[in-house]
């Protein structure tokens, strides 16, 4: 499965065509759902183009998106820079209004479990994100319901290509077969496309999108989310 991470906690800085407006979200998702993405990722952004979880932009950003590429999951953040409290991130997902099929948990973050007790609680699957050089791993595999999760989210944070390999590696042999979900690898940046060839060549799910890199593999910069969604389908064939 490849799953198209639309825009991360980008700002239009950062890129111009960053799709920020669940306008913007919509069109980017249906032309990456075109290219072959297989499932959804985005981060509600509230007017300034900040990361939110308030239930109006998630309302939003789900809906249009929905709109636009029916029948395929969408998921949203959790991050623990939209709240630092993680009672108050809690709170915002039992407020929602419009549920996401999936919303990501990063475990090397506090509260962890909190939030995700009160997604399952709502029916929302959970990605449990597992970042690569920290103590998530450990974290979730101690989690009495990891078995309840959707997927298992390896994310590597080491962005050069040389050797973000083998922290994947590594990451992987740490879950081992103690996660009893689907496990989904990428990478970062300069990694992203090394880690998503790994991820191909071990039969996991892959991610791409403007989000994890801005560049197509031979380093020209990405014109949009599909893309990056056509050069990962040619890379992986």
């Amino acid at each position: 499965m490849l799953q198209v991470c639309l825009n991360g906690a980008r700002v239009r800085a950062e890129c111009a065509h960053l799709p920020v407006t669940p306008a913007e979200l919509a069109t980017s998702a249906r032309a990456s759902v075109a290219a072959g993405a297989r499932d959804i990722h985005l981060h509600p952004k509230n007017r300034d183009g900040e990361d939110t979880l308030d239930p109006a932009a998630v309302a939003a950003a789900v809906t249009a998106v929905r709109a636009a590429a029916p029948g395929v999951r969408v998921g949203v953040t959790t991050g623990a820079w939209t709240a630092p409290d993680p009672t108050e991130r809690a709170a915002q997902v039992r407020s929602w209004t419009v549920l996401p099929d999936h919303a990501s948990v990063n475990w090397h973050e506090d509260g962890a479990a909190t939030v995700a007790a009160a997604l399952l609680d709502r029916g929302i699957g959970v990605e449990a994100g597992i970042f690569s050089g920290t103590y998530a791993a450990e974290r979730f595999l101690q989690w009495p319901d990891r078995h309840r999760v959707l997927r298992v989210l390896a994310e590597i944070t080491d962005v050069d290509p040389r050797t973000a390999v083998h922290a994947a590696a590594g990451l992987l042999g740490e879950l081992g077969a103690a996660t009893e979900s689907a496990v989904l690898l990428h990478g970062e940046d300069d990694a992203a496309w090394a880690v998503l060839g790994l991820a191909a060549s071990l039969g996991l799910d892959m991610r791409i999108g403007l989000e994890d890199v801005l560049r197509l593999p031979d380093g020209t910069p990405a014109g949009s989310n599909a893309d990056l969604v056509r050069a990962a389908r040619a890379l992986t064939r």
